[in-house]
């Protein structure tokens, strides 16, 4: 596994996992997960360490419906959505760095998804390939996977280098620009906002939608890829996806999506329903 790189210089561990042999004739789906609010179960502590912030700050308390309903990247215009007012440069960085000493101070309370674990280790033993992509600081995601077991599962991991707050669209690009041998047509994105579905979309990825982060099923099925309520369900539909991709490339005129709102391949971006700040 490679436990990611500065952006700028992405690079691939020499002792992680390669693919084992005997994989099936179809090349199954490539995994790209997200982290916060699809592996890791959250949610609560991210609402939790908003209302510790707010009161710190002076603001409302705000309902975990209200947060799902109005939560974007880039982050500051949540702020925006909800005050009325874009913050400015100074306000935004007292509101970023005062969430996350809360939040870092409560982490220890979230745990993984339910059955997160089971399926990445089921996939690895399989010879099915997964890598990990994510806004969270990567000085910190690297710690939290070894302290959960899970750590070995990946091929790579790259979390945020820098800045945080913005989209996750050209870090994608570069996750699977850096892994050998995964062709993007075959990657899909698990995640649980519509940013992960417009990143997944920029880097020539699928992406299916997990409702158990930082979004209501509604807007979430904005994005115009699948929704889920399961990670089971994420897995079962990304590796359908990745064989309607592979039927694609032998089928002259074929799109490869399947019928109906909320179940295309690939994401609309004319929708309102934006990402979380990390995922």
């Amino acid at each position: 596994m490679v436990l990611g790189q500065p952006p700028q210089q992405p690079q691939q561990s020499e002792s992680g996992p390669e693919p084992q042999q005997g994989r099936p004739a179809v090349p199954s789906a490539h995994l790209v997960w997200d982290w916060n609010g699809t592996l890791l179960h959250d949610i609560h502590t991210v609402l939790e360490a908003t209302n510790a912030a707010f009161d710190e700050l002076g603001f409302p308390a705000i309902t975990l419906e209200r947060y799902r309903e109005l939560y974007c990247v880039p982050v500051p215009r949540f702020y925006e959505r909800l005050f009325g007012r874009a913050p400015t440069g100074s306000e935004w960085q007292v509101m970023d760095e005062t969430f996350h000493r809360h939040y870092w101070a409560r982490i220890a309370g979230a745990g993984l998804a339910e059955g997160a674990a089971e399926l990445l280790a089921t996939r690895q033993a399989a010879g099915h390939t997964q890598s990990l992509c994510s806004l969270a600081p990567h000085d910190r995601l690297v710690p939290l996977l070894r302290t959960y077991g899970i750590d070995g599962h990946f091929l790579r991991v790259d979390g945020a280098v820098g800045p945080t707050g913005g989209g996750k669209a050209a870090q994608m690009v570069r996750h699977l620009a850096a892994l050998r041998g995964v062709e993007p047509s075959r990657a899909v994105v698990i995640g649980d906002a519509v940013d992960d579905a417009l990143a997944a979309a920029h880097a020539g990825a699928r992406a299916v939608l997990f409702t158990g982060g930082s979004h209501s099923r509604a807007s979430l099925e904005e994005a115009g890829v699948p929704v889920v309520d399961t990670l089971r369900e994420a897995v079962e539909t990304a590796e359908r996806l990745a064989r309607e991709a592979a039927g694609d490339s032998h089928a002259t005129g074929s799109t490869g999506a399947t019928e109906g709102p909320g179940n295309q391949g690939s994401p609309r971006s004319d929708g309102e329903g934006e990402a979380a700040a990390w995922e």
